[in-house]
């Protein structure tokens, strides 16, 4: 991966998540800055990883070859107008991570025509197994476009969109969906709970239990979830029962409102910024 000095402004989950893929993959910690209003977040991973710490949003986007914009969509103009005054924004690559703010609106946030990709990461990219999805604008060079995939690959993997609508579809299916899987690993728990196990015991067995089929699943990446599931389920048995619940509660198609309804959030979030 080609280096280049990196400034994140914002120093949250993300932003650490994406700090310590890089540096575990070999990036030189000298030349990653990062920058918050607060040093308590910065500083503490400036010391566990060897980066810059920075109160300065201004001097360290001046310096910088690339920069993170990894603050919350509702903060991003206030973060982005004292950032106007960087009159070299044409030779520096802009990344951003917040939802819900079209390519555009980032020309004006900062007055200047941007080199700029829109990354839509999720929370296992703390894990080192995230999935993002990227979208550039036109005038993204190839170069700047593999350093912003190779930066993403740092912690997981990555997809890109052709088309910038494309990443509300990637928030719906991948950067939202580890909470609904959280909600359902969350009901199983309170359920084994009721049954008498406790909340350490319950914890583990579901978690046991999804992992296992996750990597069922990895195994046979040829065969389709619908024929692993009924692979697991016989002819008038528990499980056929148990899965007689979900449809009768229209399961498929809540899920189908559910990845819509996000969808559909983030359409109005680029209205609202």
């Amino acid at each position: 991966m080609q280096h280049r000095k990196i400034a994140f402004i914002g120093a949250g989950n993300m932003a650490q998540a994406i700090i310590t893929g890089l540096v575990n993959h070999g990036y030189p910690a000298s030349m990653i800055t990062v920058c918050s209003p607060t040093p308590v977040r910065r500083d503490k991973l400036a010391e566990q990883y060897g980066i810059i710490s920075r109160h300065d949003n201004l001097a360290a986007v001046q310096a910088a070859d690339v920069i993170m914009l990894a603050v919350k969509p509702q903060m991003m103009k206030e973060v982005c107008e004292p950032l106007q005054q960087v009159t070299n924004f044409d030779q520096k690559l802009v990344l951003t991570i917040a939802a819900g703010i079209p390519a555009e609106r980032y020309n004006e946030y900062l007055a200047h025509p941007l080199n700029l990709v829109r990354i839509m990461p999720n929370t296992p990219s703390l894990v080192g197994k995230g999935v993002s999805g990227l979208f550039a604008q036109g005038q993204v060079s190839e170069q700047d476009k593999k350093f912003a995939q190779e930066l993403m690959q740092s912690v997981g993997t990555t997809i890109w969109c052709q088309k910038e609508q494309e990443i509300n579809n990637i928030i719906a299916i991948t950067g939202s969906s580890p909470a609904y899987f959280f909600l359902f690993m969350e009901a199983m728990q309170q359920k084994a709970q009721q049954l008498g196990y406790d909340s350490v015991q319950a914890r583990e067995l579901v978690l046991n239990a999804i992992e296992g089929s996750v990597e069922l699943a990895k195994s046979q990446s040829d065969t389709a979830f619908s024929t692993l599931r009924e692979q697991v389920t016989s002819k008038g048995g528990t499980t056929a029962m148990a899965l007689e619940q979900f449809y009768n509660g229209n399961l498929p198609q809540t899920v189908a409102n559910a990845m819509q309804s996000a969808i559909d959030r983030a359409e109005e979030m680029e209205k609202l910024f």
